[in-house]
């Protein structure tokens, strides 16, 4: 069963490339590597055209293609990247948050109308701001997690994490900067 016509390849750029870019973009966060990381997808997609069995669109397929090429490419990155230092990690961003018990310190932004925010054109440059903020290995992080629904299993090895503990805590001080920076650049202003 095929679910539409098959557009030909000679189209993708035309009909699927500004899709794919935006897709990549707001996973890279570079202009360049999202180009670069396209290109690829659509050379890898004309290649293996000839397997592609009609069972999901050609959109579907290409960006299937994309994730594993933007997976490739944290991985193949993550040397160049530090490892998670406590630094980055912000122990002190967490100590002061919560008392001794473990109940928060801080007042809390109400978030009133975040489903509003990500229909939001302005929400997400402040939302890549934030993320541009972070040290790379935790925006990275972030990212796979998070926006490209990596299992942990596989976030680890992609970002040579030891374990799903060290991925968990990072991934937990990742999310409360990135929450930190929302709240006082976004959500106190709308």
């Amino acid at each position: 069963m095929t679910l539409s016509t098959t557009p030909e390849p000679e189209t993708w750029l035309h009909d699927y490339g500004d899709m794919l870019y935006r897709y990549a973009l707001l996973r890279v966060r570079s202009e360049a590597t999202a180009e670069d990381l396209v290109q690829d997808t659509l050379l890898a997609g004309l290649q293996g055209f000839q397997d592609f069995s009609g069972q999901s669109t050609v959109r579907t397929w290409l960006v299937g293609i994309l994730k594993h090429k933007i997976i490739d490419h944290f991985r193949k990155n993550r040397h160049e990247t530090s490892t998670f230092s406590e630094a980055d990690m912000g122990d002190d961003l967490l100590a002061y948050q919560f008392d001794q018990n473990g109940n928060w310190q801080v007042e809390l932004v109400e978030w009133a109308s975040p489903d509003q925010s990500l229909d939001n054109e302005q929400f997400w440059q402040v939302f890549n701001d934030c993320l541009s903020r972070l040290p790379k290995n935790m925006a990275d992080l972030f990212m796979l997690r998070t926006m490209n629904d990596l299992s942990s299993e596989d976030c680890c090895k992609v970002l040579g994490l030891d374990s799903t503990n060290q991925l968990w805590v990072a991934l937990s001080r990742t999310r409360m900067k990135l929450r930190q920076c929302l709240d006082t650049r976004w959500f106190t202003k709308e």
